[in-house]
């Protein structure tokens, strides 16, 4: 399965690439999200820089996104609302921070809009 691999290799504090952020997203840990296994981030807090906010994606999404990309050769934001839609309404950003997760580990690259497979 795709977490074990970014659990494996991706460490606490790795900046996770943004197409467009001016500050550094950054991996927190393993975490919960809707009772399950999931990878938390951080995201800054411009009023508070000293407490980011904190989001999660789950292994289930991981995986379901991984499956669009290796299958489909993309992964879209259209894709990604519709087809991951308690993740999007958790935040737009949680598209980008997977397919960061993806660049990564060396499994795709953005173009606007997507992420496309390598």
């Amino acid at each position: 399965m795709i977490f074990d691999e970014i659990t494996l290799r991706l460490k606490e504090g790795t900046t996770i690439p943004k197409p467009e952020a001016k500050e550094a997203f950054k991996i927190k840990g393993l975490g919960k999200r809707r009772e399950e296994k999931a990878l938390i981030y951080y995201i800054p807090n411009h009023k508070n820089p000293d407490k980011p906010y904190q989001k999660g994606i789950t292994a289930s999404e991981f995986e379901t996104a991984y499956q669009q990309i290796t299958n489909n050769g993309e992964f879209s934001r259209t894709w990604f609302n519709e087809n991951l839609s308690e993740c999007a309404n958790e935040g737009g950003c949680n598209f980008t921070t997977i397919g960061g997760i993806f660049e990564l580990l060396d499994l795709a690259e953005y173009k606007p809009g997507k992420y496309v497979k390598k």
